[in-house]
């Protein structure tokens, strides 16, 4: 099974709709819908393109499946992400909210995930990139994907949270 594919925010060519889609989820209204409808409509809308596109055009996400901390259950969240050699970086930044998104928690306790992106994709051990200066890098070059990291980071900086950054190993 192939790996995910390789993105470096660095090099990343953002068409049109990319950044007209980037501009808009920081609006108001582009936060609500990322917030409450595109965690429900990305994995259908990722399944029925092979993995292709979802709400955010052009962006390349992976699907993170982990198993719930409570239920015990597999739950799956779909993810902006980018690499580093053979590790993937994803950022906990739940919009900048006050509490840390549930499948960072859920990866927190059960650390053996799958990540997928069509048909790609794998087991990988998730990690809390712990020290700061590391942190800050990683988190400096996702803003290179999204460009809203740094209003996300600052919304959390308001209510004491660090929004952390996980690297993921694969496993097979």
């Amino acid at each position: 099974m192939a790996r995910i594919a390789p993105l470096d925010p660095d090099a990343l060519a953002k068409g049109r709709m990319y950044r007209q889609s980037e501009r808009f989820a920081q609006t108001r209204p582009g936060r609500w819908l990322a917030i409450h409808l595109a965690p429900r409509l990305d994995p259908l809308l990722l399944k029925l393109t092979g993995g292709r596109t979802g709400s955010f055009p052009e962006a390349k996400v992976v699907l993170l499946t982990v198993v719930g901390r409570r239920s015990g259950e597999p739950r799956t969240a779909p993810l902006l992400y980018f690499t580093e050699g053979d590790d993937v970086i994803l950022l906990a930044s739940s919009y900048g909210r006050e509490r840390h998104p549930a499948w960072y928690l859920n990866a927190c306790a059960n650390p053996e995930v799958e990540l997928r992106q069509g048909r790609d994709g794998g087991r990988y051990r998730a990690a809390d990139v712990v020290d700061e200066a590391e942190r800050r890098r990683l988190y400096d070059r996702a803003q290179g994907i999204f460009t809203g990291y740094g209003g996300y980071e600052r919304r959390a900086a308001v209510v004491g949270r660090t929004i952390p950054v996980l690297r993921l190993t694969p496993l097979d």
